[in-house]
């Protein structure tokens, strides 16, 4: 996918090119030279040169769209993303510029949109339990045992994840499907480290005991 920036980043008279926006982020002390800025230069640099923040949507923005549509699927999953950058876009000058990675800003931000769509995402999981048609659960099937076969592994995980409370069903896919570790899906989350282990470690033994009875 080759998503187009969804934010209409506001032009300004003189906006910076590539370079003057990489000598923003190494003025701001990020990134090394050749390699650009880091996210948080990325997005320090913005708040002078928005046109910056467009390098922030084309580095995270098709990671960020699998994981929604994984979710909610893919129509809802355009306007949800969209939605994601705007935020972000405007809340810019709030981050927390010492974490250099935004991803779990990002992630977290998507994560409460999603939350809107709920329904359509029990109902996406349902129907994967259903037909057994579900390449969202294949970071699962390695997990299932040989015996069983990658079908039924399919809908026992989509009818486990539907019936997952919110909580744990947030926590559990920003790990697997995210691929933020626990410490960066606690900042999504606005939780403690602990408190994603505990809801991992629940929503695990669930998703488990479901497979086991594939």
């Amino acid at each position: 996918m080759n998503p187009q920036v969804p934010v209409n980043i506001p032009a300004t008279t003189g906006s910076p090119g590539r370079g003057q926006a990489d000598a923003a982020g190494a003025a701001a002390g990020h990134g090394q030279a050749g390699t650009g800025p880091d996210d948080a230069g990325l997005i320090r640099a913005s708040l002078e040169h928005p046109d910056c923040f467009a390098d922030l949507f084309r580095r995270h923005a098709a990671a960020i769209t699998r994981y929604v549509a994984r979710r909610i699927g893919q129509d809802a999953a355009d306007d949800v993303v969209a939605d994601t950058f705007l935020a972000a876009f405007a809340n810019r000058g709030k981050y927390q510029v010492s974490q250099p990675d935004a991803r779990p800003w990002l992630y977290g931000i998507a994560t409460n949109l999603t939350g809107r769509h709920r329904r359509a995402e029990i109902r996406q999981y349902r129907a994967y339990a259903r037909t057994g048609v579900d390449p969202v659960t294949e970071p699962f099937t390695e997990q299932v045992d040989a015996r069983v076969s990658a079908s039924a592994a399919r809908r026992a995980l989509a009818a486990a994840l539907a019936k997952l409370p919110a909580g744990q069903r947030d926590a559990l896919l920003l790990v697997a499907w995210g691929e933020l570790t626990y410490e960066q899906a606690a900042l999504a989350l606005s939780v403690p480290v602990g408190t994603v282990r505990s809801r991992l470690s629940r929503a695990r033994s669930t998703i488990r005991r479901a497979l086991g009875d594939a």
